[in-house]
């Protein structure tokens, strides 16, 4: 067990395990954003339709995802590269809250179809975003690594640059 523990508290000093932490803890972020503008908008009939306020809150969680997984996540600065990072990045949101569009139908469908109270359809409607964003989400997180992968030489420099002020 603390042979366990200990290779998994190395792991996560990796360039990697630090990659993983820091994408969890940004999807992690995200989604309690998206939940919580989700259970407003449609809790507080700000946005009374189901797709409408799984969209909305949806677009309002990505904006600050993207930022945060490219700057902290990845360790990219500088200009954004459109091709290379804010087209996938949309483009897998997109994906993303089409995912998560079919989740609202099927909330849509059971909101209609039983006489809850509006507590009730509120958490259902909540609950199915976020499960299908947990479904989404491993997926997600392979085509980022791939997306915004920094040059190994800039991976080198970071190592070298960390092992220097350890040691120092």
């Amino acid at each position: 067990m603390f042979t366990r523990l200990r290779s998994l508290r190395s792991w996560s000093k990796t360039h990697a395990g630090k990659k993983l932490i820091r994408y969890t803890l940004v999807s992690g972020s995200s989604t309690i954003v998206s939940f919580v503008a989700i259970s407003i908008f449609y809790g507080f009939k700000i946005i009374p339709s189901v797709l409408l306020s799984t969209l909305a809150g949806n677009l309002v969680a990505s904006i600050p995802a993207y930022q945060l997984n490219r700057r902290w996540t990845w360790g990219k600065r500088g200009k954004s590269h459109f091709r290379k990072e804010i087209a996938p990045f949309w483009t897998l949101t997109f994906i993303g809250i089409g995912v998560s569009q079919v989740g609202a139908l099927w909330a849509r469908h059971e909101v209609r179809a039983h006489h809850w109270s509006h507590l009730a359809n509120t958490a259902l409607v909540s609950f199915t975003n976020l499960a299908s964003f947990a479904i989404f989400w491993v997926v997600k997180l392979i085509v980022f690594n791939r997306i915004f992968k920094v040059d190994i030489i800039e991976e080198i420099d970071e190592h070298l640059d960390a092992e220097e002020s350890q040691a120092g």
